[in-house]
């Protein structure tokens, strides 16, 4: 379980194609990993598998590859981190699970004010939950949602430190970014399904 909170910006030192999948180490500033702990990685939960010096490795497995961007990351590219939540941390942003429900395509960016407005198609199991005001989270940030434009498109608001503490800012039209959904949306849906 994790808030959206982005606790550091890691970088992809390495990325090795398997026959079972992708496997990525990323270094980062973080001390006391250990092998099994949880990360959220752009907002995908992964499991620490083995910590190289100053860096962690992670297999990413396909199914996970089937619903995210990893097979387009490469060496030097940066990634927002967030380690897992421990009993009786502060709940700052929303309850993340970590698990990626699709890809959403940024549409537009413009400036307003002292914010940054993303635009972003987003795919039908995230459009069907997401409600102004509501949550999602975006490559792994806890972001409020800021209208709903059209069908389909969400907008979210980046403030300046957002912008600086996360790879947002490097987000430009065309870009894909991993979505997750509210939780508390997603059973509430499968509530009202059940009931039919």
């Amino acid at each position: 379980m994790f808030t959206g909170l982005v606790t550091a910006v890691g970088q992809v030192r390495q990325v090795r194609q398997t026959d079972t999948g992708l496997e990525l180490t990323i270094a980062c500033p973080y001390e006391g990993l250990t092998t099994g702990e949880s990360i959220a990685v752009d907002g995908a939960c992964l499991t620490v598998q083995e910590l190289p010096p100053g860096a962690f490795g992670i297999h990413v497995i396909r199914t996970s590859l089937d619903r995210t961007r990893f097979g387009e990351y490469r060496e030097g590219q940066q990634v927002n981190l967030e380690r897992a939540l421990r009993v009786g941390d502060r709940l700052g942003g929303h309850m993340v699970q970590g698990h990626v429900d699709g890809v959403g395509i940024v549409e537009r960016v413009s400036p307003r004010e002292d914010a940054r407005l993303l635009d972003i198609r987003v795919p039908p199991e995230v459009a069907g939950i997401s409600v102004p005001l509501g949550s999602v989270t975006v490559d792994g940030v806890s972001l409020t949602i800021n209208a709903v434009p059209t069908p389909g498109t969400v907008q979210i608001s980046l403030i300046p430190f957002t912008l600086q503490h996360t790879t947002l800012g490097e987000r430009r039209a065309g870009d894909g970014v991993h979505l997750e959904g509210d939780a508390m949306g997603k059973y509430v849906k499968a509530l009202m399904r059940s009931d039919k």
